[in-house]
């Protein structure tokens, strides 16, 4: 098994996080620091270690939904001291928990939290278009033309957006709640597209991932995936 497979199963990062702890020089196998991509494991015989920590594969992955506050970092270590969502892992997380993604500091909602460096990969990966749904409360009201530009994409400043769906759900006098789903993962996709149609957002939720749907879990709870839940996820990264 090629290394930086093995460290993406055994939970120890994504598989572009595996590849970039071994070219840092932070993976050794028996003994010896391993930094060559493409370098060659076999579990069974091979001691592998991360900064002189064994890893092994688990018995199986861990796949959870986290429920994040706004005012949490979505990184595992933060150099400014900011709160991170490790801060909000449940006690008994396993070794090799990580964020698929990433929401902003002041965005809430549904996160997902997987040792499965592989399906993690798959799912952020742009080609597989997993959908992701979110309810934006904006300042003003936008109006018909406001909603096709959502629709039809949006010029961002490192290019159009693909086209979203996009529906009012609440309309008061100075400001509108907005529901959107986008296939793509830019940094702070959402807020972008909304302040370039000149309703910039007040408030930020992720709903869903997929067909993974929030629910009622309370902000900054999080619980274990069903099994028909890590299915469908696994469905839409076409895996």
């Amino acid at each position: 098994m090629r290394l930086q497979k093995f460290l993406a199963r055994a939970g120890a990062a994504s598989r572009r996080g595996s590849e970039d702890l071994m070219t840092a020089g932070r993976v050794s196998v028996n003994g010896v620091v391993v930094g060559e991509l493409g370098t060659k494991v076999d579990p069974n015989v091979d001691e592998v270690r991360v900064d002189g920590v064994v890893v092994r594969l688990a018995d199986g992955p861990t796949y959870l939904m986290l429920n994040k506050p706004a005012g949490y970092v979505t990184t595992m270590k933060d150099p400014q001291g900011r709160p991170t969502v490790v801060d909000l892992f449940p006690p008994d997380a396993p070794a090799g928990l990580f964020p698929v993604g990433r929401l902003d500091q002041d965005t809430e909602g549904l996160l997902l939290l997987t040792t499965d460096g592989e399906l993690a990969h798959v799912l952020m990966h742009p080609r597989h278009h997993v959908p992701k749904r979110y309810l934006a409360t904006v300042g003003g009201v936008p109006d018909e033309s406001d909603m096709r530009w959502l629709r039809d994409g949006v010029r961002l400043d490192d290019g159009m957006s693909a086209p979203a769906e996009a529906r009012i759900v609440k309309r008061s006098g100075t400001a509108a709640v907005v529901e959107l789903i986008i296939r793509e993962g830019r940094k702070r996709q959402v807020r972008r597209m909304l302040s370039a149609i000149d309703h910039p957002v007040n408030k930020l939720e992720r709903l869903a991932f997929g067909a993974i749907e929030l629910g009622d879990l309370p902000r900054g709870a999080s619980r274990p995936l069903t099994s028909d839940e890590v299915a469908a996820l696994k469905d839409a990264a076409g895996v």
